[in-house]
């Protein structure tokens, strides 16, 4: 009714100035403002439906757009957190194997330790023992040379002092001091 009444103003307007000049022409048949006006009425009343079926189906398209978008936030958000409880479980687990490391590591180093003090220990003992053993068998040696270098001096005096009268009185006094023993 607004587009009616709105063209009937227009008409009354254009009634009131009679100047030949450009303008408005009142006559309604002339002008063909009715089937204009017609039309106009027939395109706003089929081109409602029309745009407002165009209007809900875009509403319905970006409700369902912004429903997915939420939909994939919380699942994003999800996935965040998950993420993040792994890298913490994964820091964790780091800061265990780091430890457990600095820890095998002293253990290690302590047994390399004590094993070298132990190895250092025995090869001095061995070493003592070793020094030990040459020393006797060189003392041995020694005893050994002295008494076949003193048999052998003893041997060269005895040719030289011992005549035959002296060795038979030598052996009869020992057969005396054996036989009394016997």
């Amino acid at each position: 009714m607004d587009i009616i009444s709105g063209f009937y103003n227009t008409i009354n307007l254009a009634e009131l100035s009679n100047a030949k000049t450009f303008g408005f022409n009142p006559n309604i048949l002339e002008a063909n403002v009715l089937n204009i006006a017609i039309l106009l009425s027939g395109v706003i009343y089929l081109g409602r439906n029309f745009l407002t079926s165009a209007l809900e189906s875009r509403q319905q398209k970006v409700t369902e757009a912004i429903q997915e978008a939420e939909e994939r936030l919380q699942q994003a958000n999800v996935k965040l957190l998950d993420a993040e409880k792994q890298l913490t479980q994964a820091q964790t687990v780091i800061e265990q194997i780091k430890k457990e490391a600095e820890k095998t590591a002293r253990t290690v180093k302590e047994t390399i330790l004590a094993q070298g003090k132990l190895d250092i220990e025995r090869l001095t003992n061995n070493g003592k023992s070793s020094i030990e053993k040459a020393e006797l068998q060189i003392k041995k040696q020694i005893q050994q040379h002295i008494t076949d270098l003193a048999i052998k001096k003893v041997s060269a005096q005895m040719e030289t002092f011992m005549t035959d009268n002296l060795q038979v009185k030598v052996i009869d006094t020992n057969i005396a001091s054996l036989g009394g023993k016997i």
